[in-house]
């Protein structure tokens, strides 16, 4: 029978809880009091969610109007109306097409009025009718009905087979389900009819209202029975595996429980035996750190594994230490301790550009990341690579990524590791043997989710030990590393979900394999405005709060910090920047220790005066034009330059010489450049004859540094035809490009920085390669006046540069 608790009055017509009503019998006790054969006419009383079977007694509520007019009419009279279930449940005003056609003719055994106008009652199922026709339906419904003829077999021992069986199938089944009365067993043993006991049956059963329906509206009782047996079966396979899963349940628990308790018991007894100091009483301990921990299963199956070990060793064996060691760091790694990712991108946007400045690709990708762990919570975390010159910010902006995330982080250096095990861990066997440094790190940081830097990976070594690269191919690989195997563990642990950042200066050292992991995102050296920038916002208040020191102390302008810049610091980052500007302030905090409350105004002429004479100076446009120099544009981890390219002709045997501690490439672009001017001479008006009787000399001043690349053939060749011409070449002009052997002028790295050398000398026209054309399309990458100060102009061809570089042969001095 259905139990469910009372509706509120605006749901009529539902099942209520039995034990709220006054007590009657489970099933009409006769069905021979029926109603005659001919066609009535009957209230109706729509229910919801029911079906009302022949034969049942069903507790019913009905708070709608027309139902409670319906019931009083019913009262009235016979007692009699028509229980017919809703097509729709959810529809409180239901018109007669909302109706099944058949239904049940009810007798109301009992009924109570409540103070909220509901009305509850006992209604007794007496048969199955059809709908003719209704009569009425304001103001209560009033339907003509005919009873539905039944279909009753001949008696046989089929018949009877599947009357036993299916008694036998509820008998089980009463006996595994509450839900199933005892009474209704006992009314279907003493029924005959088969139509009847299927009645009694699935009044009992868990059944949708359309399977209820089509068991009422169905006549034959062979039919009937055979679809009520077969859903009795249904519900009795799902009730043996609940009874099963049950048993299990409770067996464990037992069985649980006595071993609690039988430990208990025997760790009271060692108290009482004061046997409680020694393996067994650390044993306990660590049985209820295990427990408290909330280990994963298979990882609290290992540690008990070892606690069982530890209380059969005697307190003088040398493996006790080792097993404590090992219980200790399984019992304290952060199996499941995580913190959560915070994923609101704008505050993660904001915290990035506080504290760094520029950087654009890393915080993009980070930002990425975050939008899509808001799309999808199971995301693994990426691996990247920050490749880039000391001091760009590589370490730092970890540090920001993980405070934009919420997360903790930890930095681990691998520079110099030749070890395997540094990374894998010892195996237990050997004495002093530790986890490796991952998963250490974890340990010390106490969450699964850090953001986890690895700094210097291209610094890695290998040797007789093993290559640490190699075992940190497990590590770094998404796919892999929610499984990894520490050494000393050997239990796994998952990695997966840690944000991993490896850092590097090159990618030269590292091996393939790992690079394959790696998503590198390069950070190029900083250019003088981001410098400046950083300067001024990040560096001289940091510096000055470190010093004690306050706006009233001292002040930077720009000029100051232009001349740190560019004179007193040459490199791709602001370390040494830093610490000049540290230098600076404590020369002022000496002052004002010393009483002298003036402020220091920190200018380009008073750098001098604090730090001395200025130790680097950058290359600046000549200031005349000149025959065989001609000014080429450089880049260096530092940043980028303009550099002289001088060509000299002197009496000898067409000999090519090549000084200024030129590279391989840059000395194959000046033969690749002098070849291009010999094959062309005729066009450049050169005598044929005049290079077996000249030697040339190619020098590029600043002779202690290397010089290397290709991208100096362009000016190589100017200065070439300028020298060999007697064409002088423009003092304004810089050029950048690679030389093919048939004039072809190619593409080269490092375009930026190269422009923003020659605005910074102050060049008015810079040549570059066609093919750079799309560097110098993303213009936030420079500042507005280098566009508004410089001419740049593509080319693809020699002849283009020869024309745009020298002077024509009437403005010659």
């Amino acid at each position: 029978m259905q139990r469910t608790p009372p509706e509120p009055p605006d749901n009529d017509a539902m099942p209520v809880d039995p034990d709220m009503m006054p007590p009657t019998d489970w099933v009409a006790q006769s069905r021979e009091d029926t109603i005659e054969a001919e066609a009535q006419s009957l209230p109706v009383l729509p229910i919801r969610d029911v079906v009302v079977f022949p034969g049942t007694v069903m507790p019913l509520v009905f708070g709608r109007e027309r139902s409670l007019r319906a019931l009083r009419r019913s009262r009235s009279e016979d007692a009699l109306a028509l229980l017919v279930a809703q097509r729709d449940p959810e529809k409180d005003d239901p018109c007669p097409e909302d109706l099944y056609e058949v239904g049940t003719i009810g007798r109301c055994l009992q009924a109570l009025e409540l103070p909220d106008g509901t009305l509850r009652g006992v209604f007794e199922g007496i048969t199955r009718v059809r709908i003719v026709d209704f009569l009425q339906v304001n103001p209560f419904m009033e339907a003509l009905v005919e009873p539905v003829v039944e279909v009753h077999p001949e008696q046989s021992p089929r018949v009877e087979a599947v009357k036993r069986r299916t008694l036998e199938e509820l008998e089980e089944a009463t006996e595994l389900s509450r839900r199933i009365p005892p009474e209704a067993l006992v009314t279907a043993f003493n029924i005959d009819d088969l139509g009847q006991l299927a009645d009694i049956i699935v009044s009992c059963l868990d059944l949708s209202l359309d399977e209820r329906q089509a068991l009422l509206e169905e006549p034959d009782c062979a039919r009937r029975i055979h679809t009520t047996a077969r859903h009795l079966r249904e519900e009795l396979r799902i009730l043996r595996l609940e009874e099963e899963m049950r048993m299990r349940v409770e067996d464990e628990m037992e069985s649980s429980q006595r071993e609690y308790y039988l430990r208990e018991h025997l760790r009271a007894i060692q108290d009482e035996l004061g046997q409680n100091e020694g393996a067994l009483g650390e044993a306990w301990e660590y049985r209820d750190r295990i427990e408290a921990a909330q280990l994963p299963e298979s990882i609290e199956e290992a540690a008990l594994e070892e606690v069982e070990r530890l209380e059969r060793m005697p307190m003088a064996s040398p493996e006790v230490s080792t097993v404590r060691t090992y219980l200790d760091w399984i019992i304290d790694l952060p199996w499941s301790t995580a913190t959560e990712d915070q994923l609101d991108i704008d505050r993660a946007t904001e915290v990035l550009d506080a504290d760094h400045y520029g950087l654009r690709k890393p915080k993009e990708r980070i930002l990425e990341f975050l939008a899509v762990r808001q799309l999808v919570s199971d995301v693994k975390g990426p691996i990247l690579c920050f490749v880039g010159p000391p001091g760009v910010g590589k370490t730092s902006i970890g540090q920001s990524i993980a405070r934009a995330m919420g997360r903790k982080f930890i930095r681990v250096s691998l520079g110099g590791v030749r070890d395997e095990a540094e990374i894998r861990g010892h195996r237990r066997t050997y004495v002093g043997a530790m986890p490796g440094r991952i998963i250490q790190a974890l340990r010390r940081i106490g969450s699964s989710n850090p953001v986890f830097m690895i700094d210097e990976v291209d610094k890695i070594g290998a040797d007789f030990r093993g290559d640490p690269s190699s075992a940190l191919l497990e590590v770094l690989d998404p796919e892999q590393n929610e499984a990894f195997s520490d050494h000393y563990l050997e239990v796994p642990f998952d990695l997966s979900q840690v944000l991993f950042i490896a850092t590097g200066n090159i990618l030269d050292t590292v091996p393939p394999a790992l690079q394959d992991r790696f998503e590198v995102i390069e950070f190029p050296g900083y250019i003088e405005e981001e410098k400046l920038q950083i300067a001024r916002d990040f560096l001289v208040p940091k510096q000055r709060d470190a010093h004690g020191l306050t706006g009233r102390d001292i002040r930077f302008h720009e000029t100051g910090l232009r001349t740190l810049i560019r004179h007193y610091t040459r490199e791709a980052g602001v370390r040494n920047l830093e610490r000049e500007i540290a230098s600076i302030c404590r020369k002022v905090a000496r002052k004002v220790a010393s009483g002298d409350d003036t402020r220091a105004e920190i200018t380009g002429d008073a750098i001098e005066d604090i730090l001395g004479p200025r130790r680097f100076t950058w290359g600046a446009a000549r200031e005349r034009a000149g025959i065989g120099v001609a000014t080429g544009l450089s880049y260096t981890a530092s940043g980028g330059d303009i550099t002289s390219i001088e060509v000299s002709v002197v009496d000898g045997s067409g000999e090519l010489m090549l000084t200024g501690q030129l590279g391989d490439v840059m000395k194959e672009s000046a033969q690749a450049a002098l070849s291009y001017v010999r094959s062309n001479a005729e066009e450049l008006h050169l005598p044929r004859d005049f290079f077996s009787e000249h030697d040339i000399h190619v020098h590029v001043p600043s002779g202690a540094v290397p010089k290397e690349g290709p991208s100096a053939g362009a000016a190589i060749g100017v200065a070439l035809v300028s020298a060999l011409a007697r064409r002088a070449v423009r003092s304004d002009v810089a050029m950048t490009g690679e030389i093919s052997l048939h004039g072809k002028v190619m593409q080269v790295g490092g375009v930026r920085e190269k422009v923003l050398a020659a605005h910074r000398a102050g060049i008015a026209s810079v040549l570059l390669p066609e093919e750079n054309r799309t560097d110098m399309e993303d213009r936030e990458q420079f500042p507005t006046e280098v566009f508004e100060d410089l001419d740049i102009t593509y080319v693809s061809e020699m002849n283009e540069v020869l024309e745009r570089a020298l002077l024509p042969n009437d403005e010659q001095d």
